[in-house]
């Protein structure tokens, strides 16, 4: 039975989130505060805020959305699948059947891109509010942004299904109007929501794709224009 990281993932953001609902001392021990990693070097909070969760619907939010684009591209990336033509850069297996990177690597490249996709998310929050002493943030949705747009730079021509809109939307189109809406929430304000750490995740899971496989980007390119 082989490792599957993004299963592992899930299960220790489950159990992290679970012990935060009950425990508001290790919940502010492992929030994202960046007027605490300027000031006091607890930088260790850019990362441990991943596994917690401000509530169980922000939990299940998050972990649904990782699992299914999650699963597309580990799937993609490390498992092995059927493909249409002669895909260039991959290992042939058995029975026409393709991977491009390998299990193994295949779970590497999926575990870096989500930690240092809700690394990268925390950049943005950082910058602005390094000297404000009452921002706080938690939960693993910048790391999930890198995972989702990772998949969809991946992938553009699946179909994404919202959870209010009966019918599907290639990714390729999902993608901007996602970005859209979160560079517009974000000027507003005032939402409770980190939209910044979206927009950063994002920008950083387009940007794994682009440096393991530009490949990928030309095809994007090439599909839309």
């Amino acid at each position: 039975m082989s490792i599957n990281i993004l299963i592992i993932i899930i299960v220790i953001i489950v159990g992290v989130s679970l012990k935060a609902f009950n425990d508001r001392v290790f919940l502010d021990r492992m929030m994202y505060v960046p007027y605490l990693c300027n000031n006091d070097k607890q930088y260790y909070r850019a990362f441990t805020h991943i596994f917690i969760h401000g509530d169980m619907g922000h939990l299940i939010f998050n972990m649904i959305s990782l699992y299914f684009l999650g699963n597309n591209l580990l799937t993609q990336i490390g498992g092995s699948y059927y493909a249409v033509g002669d895909p260039t850069n991959v290992f042939y297996l058995n029975d026409g059947l393709i991977s491009f990177y390998g299990n193994i690597a295949g779970q590497l490249h999926f575990l870096t891109l989500f930690v240092l996709g809700g690394l990268f998310a925390t950049i943005l929050p950082y910058l602005r509010n390094k000297d404000n002493n009452q921002y706080r943030s938690l939960g693993a949705s910048g790391a999930v942004s890198a995972v989702v747009f990772a998949a969809i730079l991946w992938n553009p021509t699946m179909e994404l299904n919202l959870m209010f809109i009966p019918i599907g939307i290639p990714a390729y189109i999902f993608g901007p109007l996602y970005l859209a809406y979160e560079f517009y929430a974000h000027k507003r304000g005032n939402s409770g929501i980190a939209h910044d750490a979206h927009i950063g995740g994002a920008i950083f899971g387009v940007l794994y794709v682009l440096i393991i496989n530009i490949d990928k980007g030309k095809e994007i390119i090439q599909l839309v224009f």
